[in-house]
């Protein structure tokens, strides 16, 4: 207990019943978690074998081990601590044959669940234009959040025709999952909870093993997460989770921020411990994240506070345009190096949106400071990784159709589409797998020449799994596969510069496989495929790299940097404007809570920085300084360049505003200075909504913008080309419309800029 302040010692020493331990950032509590499990084994005599504790990465997991592992004596390792989908993979390997799968289940990542949702639609005959792949995925995705099926969906959709058509994908999305003997995502949740529903002895079997349950970071999960915790705790009771309402920002992948502010409802007899002490940041950091936090009605009162000196003042700048604001990061960072000597890893540049890195790279590689971005293209999801990773998964489940089409012709081996389009028929009519009617391919009608093709890409598969039945390595199977396949010769052959980056990536796949190999009690694929399948982005964050980190502010949460640039802290940049058109009350609010996790990742210094001008789809803005900048207290920000004019000039036309508009639409005029003039909407709420217009001086009146088309219409863009609307949120003067094009994909912009002209059909 040495070393801990007076709430987390409680919040250690209350092991029984419910309990809420309301943490803010930097407060220890990943210290109060693993002191918790270390009391309950030491000092209550409770078994490690009857403790749960879930986080949401495996780096959180993997620490939270090591540390519990340090601190007793024995029998940590017994302690199951593990993510939400790594639980449920676990328990589901076991038990998911009573809901009618195989065990050697294989995961579907999201490229694999669009090829799916495309054949589906290809068999239902809809147009994916006016269904379009990726709306689908995510509507299924908020059913199975909801925990509602198929059935369910379908009763729900009647009498809406768009909703009974996304019923019958879902349906034959999911009969399709099952003859692959596949899961997504969702469905480890979701299989999980309705094993326990259905097969109450085996949820009774995990209720007497987990009599001590905790949650981290509580104020993220999702309705399918919150309904597996109530069922696993709901015998004991002895549930802790932590979390931060203040740092609820997943909203857009289904966290439900009431599971936390509601935790007293639906656990009455809780108890409730503020971890309010920061260890993290400096004085006036807190300061400016307490300060704009405030302004948030929905939270639970609680504030930050430090021991910590002040420290620098945060600092704000007011550039002309994006690249001075990039090329001033830039410099920073120089100064800095040259001053001190420090490492480059000192640094993180954190943004709202991820084409904001763009002009970011840019400067740092003309001054050649090496640099790493996190959320880019995840590693598994590069085409030759995955390539081979869907070799694996056809030698561990032959029942998987999607990844035995990637493959059959990669490389080329003279398998066309037609010939497996054949195949697949007969397997339908068969009902059988691909890969068994793949074997009998001598028996389809029409595939003529090809058979011998098949039968030697079938021998292929059949080899690769006698080697593991006759003891070969993973490694070793691996590295047949790659040399039968032809594969690696081929990227050899190509002799270029992308030929010779892949051949890299799967070097780094095969020390993947030979690490697991070392590390794992019993090595076995289905094992290698699902760490593979769960692993996250954030878990290949290298501390020791020496780089500046690049990253979405959603990216950064749960990480820590002695200094923090945060751009484009402008209104409808961030918060973003489809927030402050939204209806949703909560929109602002979420995204108020965002720039608290991004004002909390600094630890000693903070830059945030505006452009009085933005390139953003296609089109130059003018947008003023953002409101959340104006929501820290004057005493902790200096006010740089131009910076504490243009703030003090859009506060006295906010006052204006104010006074004059009581929520009509007025005029506002604004003498020639940087922004121009600008006129404001002022609603009730008190959430002012700028625009902005290059008319210097000149006073003018925007006038609510109309549309002539609608979620479903066919547009034609002027850049971009025929796509399909499929959102059109409106606002106090706009649209935000989103449109997936033909050939540019997925494009969201406002329609006074899109210029959009519908197409009759």
């Amino acid at each position: 207990m040495a070393g801990l302040n007076d709430r987390q010692s409680e919040g250690v020493k209350q092991t029984e019943g419910p309990v809420l331990l309301l943490a803010g950032a930097g407060s220890g509590k990943t210290r109060v978690l693993t002191h918790r499990v270390a009391y309950l084994i030491e000092e209550m005599g409770v078994n490690p074998y009857n403790i749960l504790a879930i986080t949401f990465t495996n780096k959180a997991a993997e620490e939270m081990r090591e540390r519990v592992d340090n601190i007793v004596s024995y029998g940590a390792h017994s302690v199951w601590v593990s993510t939400f989908h790594s639980l449920c993979v676990r328990i589901l390997r076991r038990y998911i044959k009573e809901l009618d799968y195989e065990t050697n289940f294989t995961i579907y990542d999201s490229d694999d669940q669009k090829t799916l949702v495309k054949s589906c639609l290809k068999k239902l005959n809809m147009d994916p234009k006016q269904y379009p792949e990726r709306m689908l995925m995510s509507e299924i995705s908020k059913a199975k959040e909801r925990f509602v099926s198929p059935v369910e969906y379908d009763r729900e959709a009647s009498g809406n025709y768009r909703k009974m058509q996304i019923a019958r994908v879902y349906n034959e999305y999911q009969q399709r999952l099952k003859q692959n003997n596949a899961l997504d995502f969702d469905d480890l949740l979701y299989k999980t909870v309705e094993l326990f529903q259905f097969h109450p002895e085996i949820l009774d079997s995990y209720q007497e093993r987990f009599r001590y349950i905790m949650v981290d970071e509580y104020q993220d999960t999702n309705h399918i997460q919150f309904l597996l915790i109530k069922q696993l705790a709901s015998k004991y009771r002895n549930l802790c989770v932590v979390g931060d309402d203040d740092q609820s920002i997943y909203k857009f992948r289904g966290a439900n921020i009431y599971n936390i502010l509601n935790f007293e409802q639906e656990y009455p007899e809780a108890k409730v411990i503020k971890l309010e002490q920061n260890y993290r940041s400096s004085g006036n950091i807190l300061k400016a994240a307490n300060g704009v936090i405030a302004c948030n009605e929905g939270r639970k009162p609680k504030a930050l506070w430090t021991e910590a000196p002040d420290g620098d003042k945060v600092s704000f700048s007011l550039y002309d345009t994006e690249y001075q604001e990039a090329e001033a990061a830039v410099n920073e960072i120089i100064k800095q190096r040259s001053k001190d000597g420090c490492d480059y890893n000192r640094f993180a540049i954190l943004y709202r949106t991820n084409a904001q890195s763009r002009i970011f790279e840019e400067k740092l590689l003309m001054r050649n400071i090496p640099y790493k971005i996190i959320g880019g293209q995840n590693f598994y999801g590069r085409k030759e990784v995955k390539d081979l990773v869907c070799y694996l998964k056809a030698v561990d489940n032959g029942q998987d159709d999607m990844s035995i089409r990637r493959i059959i012709n990669v490389p080329k081996r003279g398998i066309g589409t037609a010939t497996v389009d054949k195949v697949q028929d007969y397997a339908d009519n068969f009902e059988m797998s691909l890969l068994e009617a793949l074997f009998e391919v001598s028996n389809v009608p029409g595939v003529g020449r090809a058979v011998s093709k098949v039968e030697a890409f079938t021998d292929l598969i059949m080899d690769f799994r006698n080697m593991l039945k006759d003891g070969a390595k993973l490694s070793e199977l691996y590295d047949a596969i790659l040399e039968r396949t032809g594969y690696w010769d081929e990227l050899i052959a190509e002799g270029t510069d992308e030929a010779e980056a892949r051949m890299e990536n799967l070097t780094e796949l095969k020390n993947k496989i030979v690490t697991y190999e070392e590390e794992a009690e019993v090595p076995n694929l289905s094992e290698l495929l699902e760490e593979i399948a769960l692993v996250a982005d954030v878990d290949n964050i290298v501390e020791s790299e020496d780089k500046v980190l690049l990253m979405t502010l959603h990216s950064a949460k749960g990480l820590e940097f002695p200094c923090v640039f945060m751009g484009g802290m402008e209104d409808r940049l961030f918060p973003s404007g489809m927030a402050l058109n939204s209806d949703d009350e909560d929109a602002v609010e979420e995204e108020r809570r965002l720039c608290y996790v991004g004002i909390t990742r600094a630890k000693e210094q903070l830059f945030l920085s505006a452009a009085r001008q933005r390139m953003m789809h296609g089109t130059t803005n003018y947008n003023p300084v953002s409101r959340f900048v104006k929501e820290i207290p004057e005493d902790v920000i200096s006010m740089n360049g131009n910076g504490s004019f243009a703030i003090r000039k859009q506060t006295e036309m906010l006052q204006q505003a104010r006074d004059s508009m009581s929520g009509k639409t007025a005029s506002v005029t604004a003498k020639p200075y940087s922004y121009g003039a600008m006129s404001q909407t002022y609603r009730k709420t008190g959430s002012p909504s700028f625009s902005t217009t290059p008319t210097f001086g000149k006073e003018f009146r925007v006038e609510r913008l109309e549309v002539d088309y609608t979620v479903g219409d066919t547009v034609q863009h002027v850049k971009f080309g025929k796509g399909v609307v499929t959102s059109l949120v409106s606002g106090g003067k706009d649209y935000e419309v989103t449109v997936d094009f033909e050939t540019a994909g997925t494009k969201r912009m406002f329609a006074s800029f899109a210029k959009l002209k519908k197409i009759e059909d």
